[in-house]
């Protein structure tokens, strides 16, 4: 058991500030353009959706990776899962397109059950691709 004169306390305003701001598009960045990708931050820290159904109960009913990108869900998933856009979770107020190859389209327009690509997408573009400024390659 812990005394509350030993509870440690996480808040760094700097940190905290810099750090919404950045996720924002406005903080300081010494790459040009450079935008903070929500979607493939949450797949590669949260694969499964285990955080975001910790604080985000609406979602619970959706699995797996899904539970990222719940607007790219078809209307029976979302059904299933018990979520309709715009009453029970709200429909995004932006959706960037670099998430879009984040999210992958199954064969009749619907998302894959994952949520996401195989690493084999981008197999032909080099690391020059992400950092030059030329982006019609």
């Amino acid at each position: 058991l812990c005394s509350p004169s030993v509870l440690k306390v996480d808040y760094d305003v700097c940190s905290n500030y810099g750090n919404w701001l950045y996720s924002a598009g406005i903080g300081n960045d010494p790459r040009d353009n450079r935008k903070f990708n929500m979607i493939k931050q949450g797949l590669d820290y949260d694969g499964n959706g285990d955080y975001v159904r910790l604080w985000v109960p609406e979602l619970q009913g959706i699995k797996g990776a899904d539970i990222h990108t719940p607007w790219a869900l078809s209307s029976a998933a979302l059904s299933q899962a018990g979520v309709t856009l715009g009453e029970t979770y709200p429909w995004p107020v932006v959706t960037a397109p670099e998430w879009s190859r984040h999210i992958p389209q199954r064969p009749g327009g619907s998302p894959h059950p994952r949520g996401r690509r195989g690493p084999a997408q981008h197999k032909d573009r080099g690391i020059d691709f992400y950092f030059s400024r030329k982006k019609d390659v």
